[in-house]
């Protein structure tokens, strides 16, 4: 089964300081046709005004997954993790136990544009941790490359859940497959440009829920960047 999610039916918040596009639930905007998709709670597309951000707020027992597109995003934790992200970063955090953290764009004259994605964890009470890593872009030119997993294969990030995330760059001519073994979900983020998922024409900010689809295939890309979920099915 297809599901589209086009770009402009996902819930809006703008605040100012803050232009959020919400493709699942959040805070005030509730839609009962898109309440997470498996464990995958969370996709809001976030741009954050110069010398704006996040103040310091907290989390428990999920799996926090940022996405940097443009701009330098400052993080900062109650864990005393702090560093500044770029266009290439994938930060993960694992709320656990509890951890306090701030977001911030020191740049008055750049916008951060980030995605924020929460996957719900598949154990809890854990110990908090962070990490980050780079995935250059000629890393995902032109193919499926692992950025979260949960063992941290192949040089992607660990998260605590039975789930899978892959990014890619597609250019004109480019054509790739991905394989959903049974009792898994498929979910398809396209970032930005055009690609066909399964005979579904994506434009920026769409998305496909993919469910009993044994194999998942990306043509006809036009300057395409994506994201890939491959997630358990609930129990």
């Amino acid at each position: 089964m297809l599901q589209v999610r086009h770009s402009d039916s996902r819930g809006k918040a703008n605040h100012g300081w803050l232009d959020s596009k919400h493709s699942f639930s959040f805070g005030h905007y509730h839609d009962p046709e898109h309440v997470g998709f498996g464990p995958l709670l969370v996709i809001n597309e976030d741009q954050v005004q110069g010398s704006q951000g996040f103040g310091t707020h907290g989390h428990r027992d999920m799996e926090i997954i940022s996405y940097v597109l443009s701009g330098a995003l400052e993080h900062k934790d109650s864990m005393g993790t702090g560093s500044v992200l770029h266009y290439g970063d994938v930060q993960r955090m694992s709320a656990g136990t509890g951890v306090r953290h701030s977001e911030f764009n020191h740049n008055r004259d750049e916008i951060v544009h980030f995605l924020q994605i929460w996957i719900q964890p598949n154990q809890i009470g854990i110990p908090p941790s962070y990490e980050e890593k780079n995935f250059a872009p000629q890393s995902k030119q032109g193919k499926l490359a692992l950025i979260a997993s949960d063992d941290g294969r192949q040089g992607s990030v660990l998260i605590h859940q039975n789930a899978a995330i892959y990014a890619s760059i597609m250019a004109e001519g480019d054509s790739l497959k991905h394989e959903l073994k049974d009792g898994r979900l498929g979910y398809v983020h396209l970032i930005r440009g055009a690609v066909t998922v399964n005979g579904v024409h994506l434009k920026a900010g769409d998305a496909l829920k993919l469910s009993d689809e044994p194999l998942v295939t990306l043509n006809d890309a036009e300057d395409a960047e994506l994201l890939l979920f491959d997630l358990p099915k609930p129990a």
